[in-house]
């Protein structure tokens, strides 16, 4: 019988799943192998309700740079790999599984594998690192495929929006996807010369809360306005709210649903919105400031664009990585193309944290020189040679103070 791979996509699109699977594809086919692509990520395999197509070299070189995914993907997570449907890999000489996707879509990766060794039918398993976010544990300056396509679309909004801004003398609140850590924003906000950025990893000395997020767009509210500047936009990253209690988002005032655990459905809402409804209000009680602002949600734009040059290079350095990594006999890992192309396994047992049984996430590195030029030279904010300037505006210019905010000074 024909020896076959499978290949599925699992958790939200990236810019370069289609190049991923394409180049997959195209150096299987190669030396012979059916490609199996399984639509909806593992609930095709652990619900038998298969839905899987042959993947051809025409249809591969087709969706090569099209953005979103061939294949229709999930965020469907197995609890007991004894329904994974095994009859799938024997009845298709299935050799390898490619899974395309984040952290979960990684460990149930290994999971898999691990099963099938232990009911005596070993395939390899290999994992294509993917994620807007840029946040799982690849070395540090090696960015998950999509991030720099997300970045190159969201400075593209983040310049409109900031033009904006100037042509309407106004102010925009933008909340940037990112999950728990900031890459994203970060580099967004400094790309687009934002005047303020808001990153989870900048609270990395005091504790981080709403007022202080507040106080911090202000902080640049204020410092604009003294350079007679009446307008700006500040980019907040939504990993703020998952370093945050329920209490403190509970306090906010704003009407959440909750899950069946009791915390607020974040997923659910705009951050933006509640940031802007917040900030009026604080500007309104707290400043004699006569400022408008308004907020954008920015995420969902970037995740189905077509991938950049960068990304279709090195999507289709991992996909060729992926022939390698199975010829080398490698299983339960993530493939990694360094600056050079060289690629590498990264063993997923190796990034899971043995005290929460999750992958460990890569934050925003906030001591990098980067980050010391951005906050330090780049964006505005209070000190103390501003309080006489800022007086007449606020009663306390201390509370506006952006390194004493921060417990940076």
């Amino acid at each position: 019988m024909r020896k076959s791979i499978a290949i599925l996509c699992g958790g939200g699109p990236a810019p370069g799943i289609n190049t991923v699977i394409s180049s997959v594809t195209k150096v299987f086919l190669k030396h012979g192998y059916k490609v199996i692509g399984l639509h909806d990520g593992f609930q095709s395999l652990f619900t038998y309700k298969l839905k899987e197509e042959e993947i051809t070299f025409q249809k591969a070189d087709e969706i090569r740079q099209s953005g979103g995914s061939m294949l229709a993907m999930s965020r469907f997570k197995p609890n007991d790999m004894s329904r994974l449907n095994t009859d799938f890999f024997i009845n298709n000489n299935v050799k390898l599984l490619v899974t395309i996707g984040g952290d979960d879509t990684a460990r149930t990766s290994m999971k898999v594998s691990e099963y099938l060794k232990s009911i005596s039918f070993p395939i390899q398993c290999i994992h294509v690192p993917k994620t807007i976010d840029n946040d799982l544990a690849l070395p540090e300056g090696i960015p998950t495929f999509g991030f720099q396509s997300a970045v190159a679309e969201g400075v593209k909004l983040a310049t409109t929006i900031y033009e904006d801004a100037r042509t309407s003398n106004t102010w925009f609140v933008i909340a940037s996807m990112g999950r728990e850590a900031g890459h994203l924003a970060f580099t967004i906000g400094a790309s687009a010369h934002y005047p303020m950025i808001i990153i989870p990893e900048m609270f990395n000395k005091t504790e981080i809360t709403i007022d202080k997020i507040l106080r911090l767009i202000i902080s640049s509210m204020l410092k604009r306005k003294i350079l007679g500047i009446n307008y700006g936009a500040a980019v907040i990253s939504e990993g703020v709210f998952h370093s945050m209690n329920d209490e403190e988002i509970k306090n906010t005032g704003i009407n959440f649903t909750y899950d069946e655990h009791g915390h607020p459905e974040l997923g659910t809402v705009s951050k933006a919105h509640i940031f802007n409804v917040l900030l009026q209000q604080k500007v309104s009680s707290e400043t004699k400031l006569k400022t408008k602002s308004r907020p954008v949600e920015l995420g969902y734009e970037f995740r189905c664009v077509e991938p950049i040059a960068y990304d279709l290079m090195y999507c289709s350095l991992l996909g060729t990585g992926v022939k390698i990594l199975f010829d080398q006999g490698y299983t339960s890992c993530m493939v990694c193309a360094d600056a050079k192309g060289d690629i590498s396994p990264i063993f997923i047992k190796d990034i899971i944290d043995e005290s929460t049984g999750q992958m460990r996430t890569r934050y925003f590195n906030i001591n990098s020189e980067q980050a010391k030029l951005v906050f330090n030279e780049n964006i505005h904010y209070i000190t103390e040679e501003d309080y006489e300037d800022i007086a007449q505006y606020v009663n306390n210019p201390e509370d506006y103070n952006f390194k004493k905010i921060l417990c940076w000074d």
